[in-house]
Parts: structure tokens; sequence; C-alpha cells
């Protein structure tokens, strides 16, 4: 489970999908989140110039992550797909529309940002993301140190 101390969120690796390229994303949307938590000023200016670059990383790294798992999913012909996909193209529109009000000079508190984000992530991982970790762990075959290895073939590596 993730545990939080204050806002902070750490890993916990009861919420691993034993798919390490999979795990260390999640392990880097929860650093995002944490920057947003620990970010703190005063000034109106730099807010703004440091959320903005914060959201388009952010952005960026959702779609990088999601391309990812849903590569995987379609690999392996996970039942649940086309719901999975339209629960992160929810998400995406979500973010991306927080930023372009934020750009439109919208008041956004980024600590509520950062709690919205922390929330989503908690119960996807929790919920939508085991739901592809428990399938695949019946398609897979163990290694003896417990790796799992997936039965994909033409699965490029996401970038």
């Amino acid at each position: 489970m993730f545990f939080t101390k204050g806002n902070y969120v750490n890993w916990s690796e009861s919420y691993s999908m034993g798919i390490k390229l999979i795990d260390d994303q999640h392990k880097g949307l929860l650093r995002i989140v944490n920057e947003l938590f620990a970010h703190t000023s005063r000034n109106a200016e730099e807010e703004r110039a440091w959320f903005k670059a914060v959201i388009q990383r952010a952005v960026k790294y959702i779609n990088e992550h999601f391309t990812a798992e849903e590569r995987y999913m379609k690999a392996t012909k996970f039942p649940g797909y086309a719901e999975h996909k339209r629960t992160h193209e929810e998400f995406v529109l979500t973010v991306v529309n927080s930023a372009k009000d934020f750009q439109a000079g919208k008041r956004l508190v980024i600590k509520k940002f950062a709690y919205y984000l922390k929330d989503w992530i908690f119960a996807h991982i929790a919920v939508m993301d085991r739901q592809y970790s428990d399938y695949y762990k019946t398609i897979a075959v163990f290694q003896e140190d417990g790796r799992m290895i997936l039965p994909i073939e033409d699965l490029e590596r996401p970038q």
C-alpha cells in the first residue's frame, strides 16, 4: 500500500504490478505528486512559472506511462482494455483542462490539485491496475526468482 507522512506519498511493494517498467513509472508519478506537495512559494509569478513546468512534465510523463500500460494490455489481450483506456483518457482530459484553466488565469490551488492526483493514482492503481496485474498472473510464467514473464510477442519497448 502507499504510505503517507503528512501529504507525502511513499511507495510500498504491495502496490507492485509485477512489471518493473510499470512499477517504476508509478513511482515516478508519485514523485511528481510529492513535488507538488513540497512546493511553496509566496510569489505568484514564480508559482505560475513553476506550475507550468511541472504540469507539462506531468502530462508528458502520464501519457508515456499510459501508453506503456496500454501496450502491455493490448499485447496480452487483457479483456478490460477498453474500459481501462477510457479511464486513462478521462484522467488526461481532467489534468489538461486544469492546466489550461491555470494558464488562462483561473486560480488553481496547487495542494488541492496534488490531492486530486494522489487520490486518483491511489484508486487507479488499487482497483484498475490491479485488474490487469491479476490477469497477468494467470497467463504469466514465473521464474525461480519470482519475476513474472508475460507471453508477449511483438511488444515494442515503450520509449
